[in-house]
């Protein structure tokens, strides 16, 4: 089938993806734009997987105030060079992900970064609860593992839906401005602040 420019264009500006990435999409879906969407995300994803051992010495802190001064987030966005650290794309992005958690307030950066001590904690609550509900033995593992990415969704930064598009995580969002953008890029470290939650009472 043949595809317009205007179809082009449209998908450019929703994805930021390239011409010819775009074009290339819709042929391979057959036109229809959701699944164009979907092949884009996963061809940034294995960009993004392919860059991921490269180094990223470089980068910015970001700041971000927010709801009349009450939540503030420090976030440290890596990438492998000035230049792209300059660039309004990774600016763009380093701030929407500072807004995210600002909003949502995530404890971890990835689900690697959860000590190892909590996910046994959760692992044991989760298998207690099933078994109290009389769920048999056999799929106790199976509603453990479930549970606990639930908590991984509602706790890692990496895979909480993202507060812009719930159709795709923070991790996609990354994924998308590498393709874009051609580097690995990382969100290194963030901190929270929301006045009122450091006091002592």
């Amino acid at each position: 089938m043949e595809i317009t420019a205007e179809q082009v264009r449209e998908l450019r500006e929703k994805t930021g993806a390239g011409i010819m990435d775009c074009k290339k999409a819709l042929k391979e879906s057959k036109g229809d734009f959701s699944g164009a969407m979907t092949y884009l995300r996963e061809k940034g994803l294995a960009s993004a997987q392919k860059k991921a051992a490269r180094k990223t010495s470089d980068g910015i802190v970001f700041s971000y105030i927010h709801a009349g001064g009450k939540v503030g987030v420090l976030v440290e966005m890596n990438c492998e060079t000035d230049f792209v650290a300059k660039t309004e794309d990774f600016q763009t992005l380093t701030k929407d992900v500072a807004m995210h958690i600002a909003a949502m307030n995530p404890v971890y950066v990835r689900r690697e970064d959860v000590p190892q001590d909590i996910i046994g904690k959760e692992r044991d609550i989760y298998r207690a609860q099933a078994r109290e509900s009389g769920k048999p033995e056999k799929v106790l593992d199976k509603i453990v593992e479930g549970k606990l990415g639930k908590f991984f969704q509602d706790f890692c930064l990496m895979e909480q839906a993202f507060i812009k598009d719930s159709d795709v995580t923070i991790g996609d969002v990354v994924s998308e401005a590498v393709s874009k953008l051609g580097e690995n890029i990382q969100v290194g470290r963030f901190a929270r602040f929301k006045v009122g939650e450091g006091s002592l009472s």
